[in-house]
């Protein structure tokens, strides 16, 4: 493969990690290109091409899932990827037989949509644009939003715990950070094909429960045994937890310090993502984006705004060409031993329909577009030891002033000649002395269903903001937009 040595391996650690992880592979199979030459993001550093047992060509993500029993209710516990179609129900016992059986977790909608296009049912199109609502909660499983060749690949491992602990129920929960440090059975890299030609790991691990100590000591087992690679580890929180007593708040306080802490110690670099307002058992109003109307309390939402940020984050170290290994990127954002980082990001970036980068940006001198995705401050103080700026789905001709030759241009970011220098110019403005580096990438951001209808009605398919002043008795219903333009 054309990637040989760039290989990422995710390992999920967690419930709500789960839920952005699904959003964030679904991401990826939208994206996923099988020509090796096309694309500026190769699928081939998160996905593995092989075949199955039957001899069918298959991409498989490179991701180890972990969760409790109960939880990755439409995923195979056992860990097969695929099915072989062997009859496994001979019986050579010949004494006497209880069967004990239970029955298979109910699939949503989008699930059973796509077992009627695997019979070769056609499907009304109410019946696939339903499939955008949110069917998942705060309680169900994030292996429901999966799509089903996904659901297909990923691999679950079962924690010495998982008797124990439950994903359902009052009792047997793993609460705190120090059960979580002794539920890891063994090595969990056991099965990982060519150890040594991989980039790096991506951990998205829980902050708030005892996954949080799980996630410290698989952290530290991967800095033991592959010190040389980058280990990016991005601890996630939900907005809400449901029916928590003021107990458990305190726990997932708690819970939080003492994962950012030992995750941070053994990783690359650390990154919480949430759109809490705070990780205290007091945190403010959950962040707010001008054009996205999602419910925070959803998991299933805030879990797809996390994703799609988490998407373009990623994206250097999965271009095809000049792409930012894992240390590197590392190396970059950290400084003086500190490697606990920040995310911002703007979903959409705010251009209007037909306009350049520099017209968008003049709008915003006063202030960043961005928003916190981890719990810090608004951006623009100042104070930056280094940023890495990715910009998605913009083309060439967008990227700068199309003023005519010889006018004079309305700002200084209109008379620049590149998208770099525009970016730069305008970080400049809000961070003099930090050091910058950027992506611009022409690809946007491919969303399909189940990723929510979160969009207000002012975005339109290509992520641009509509005008405010619609003609008299114009009704605008906003598509499904395919592609995205960001910043973070």
């Amino acid at each position: 493969m054309g990637s040989r040595g760039r290989e990422i391996v995710t390992l999920q650690l967690g419930h709500y990690s789960n839920f952005v992880g699904t959003h964030w592979w679904n991401l990826q199979d939208a994206s996923l290109s099988y020509d090796s030459e096309l694309g500026e993001i190769d699928s081939d550093v998160a996905f593995r091409e092989g075949q199955t047992m039957c001899g069918q060509l298959t991409y498989t993500p490179r991701l180890i899932a972990m969760d409790l029993k109960g939880s990755l209710q439409t995923l195979r516990q056992e860990g097969c990827l695929y099915s072989t179609d062997a009859d496994r129900s001979a019986i050579t016992w010949e004494g006497d037989i209880t069967m004990h059986q239970e029955s298979p977790s109910s699939k949503n909608p989008f699930l059973q949509d796509l077992d009627k296009l695997e019979t070769g049912a056609l499907l009304a199109p109410d019946d696939i644009d339903g499939t955008n609502q949110a069917h998942c909660s705060a309680g169900a499983t994030g292996g429901d939003t999966v799509n089903r060749q996904l659901e297909r690949m990923a691999q679950c491992y079962a924690l010495e715990g998982s008797v124990r602990f439950n994903h359902d129920g009052e009792a047997h929960r793993l609460e705190a950070f120090g059960q979580g440090e002794t539920v890891l059975q063994g090595s969990v890299l056991e099965d990982l094909e060519d150890r040594l030609h991989f980039f790096g790991f991506q951990v998205l691990c829980d902050l708030t429960n005892g996954f949080s100590g799980l996630g410290s000591k698989l952290t530290e087992m991967l800095q033991d045994s592959y010190s040389g690679k980058g280990i990016l580890t991005w601890g996630m929180a939900p907005v809400t937890h449901p029916n928590s007593t003021p107990m458990q708040d305190l726990y997932h306080v708690i819970n939080a310090a003492l994962g950012m802490v030992g995750m941070a110690n053994h990783s690359s670099f650390f990154c919480p993502l949430t759109l809490r307002g705070g990780l205290g058992r007091r945190p403010g109003r959950p962040v707010a984006f001008p054009h996205l109307t999602y419910d925070p309390s959803l998991w299933y939402h805030s879990s797809s705004v996390l994703a799609l940020a988490l998407d373009s984050l990623t994206a250097p170290c999965r271009l095809r060409q000049n792409n930012t290994p894992m240390r590197q990127m590392a190396d970059l954002l950290t400084g003086s031993g500190r490697k606990v980082v920040a995310a911002y990001g703007a979903l959409p970036l705010p251009m209007t329909q037909g306009a350049t980068l520099p017209d968008a940006l003049s709008h915003c001198a006063d202030a960043l577009p961005w928003k916190p995705l981890s719990t810090c401050p608004e951006g623009g103080g100042g104070q930056c030891y280094a940023q890495l700026l990715t910009l998605r789905g913009l083309e060439d001709q967008r990227l700068v002033s199309r003023a005519a030759r010889g006018s004079r241009p309305p700002s200084a970011l209109h008379g620049l000649h590149s998208g770099e220098d525009v970016l730069a110019s305008y970080m400049a403005s809000f961070y003099p002395t930090g050091t910058l580096a950027m992506h611009l990438l022409s690809s946007p951001s491919k969303l399909t269903p189940p990723y929510p209808q979160i969009f207000s009605p002012d975005v339109d398919a290509q992520g641009c903001l509509l005008s405010r002043y619609l003609p008299p008795g114009c009704k605008y219903t906003p598509p499904y937009p395919p592609g995205l333009h960001l910043a973070v």
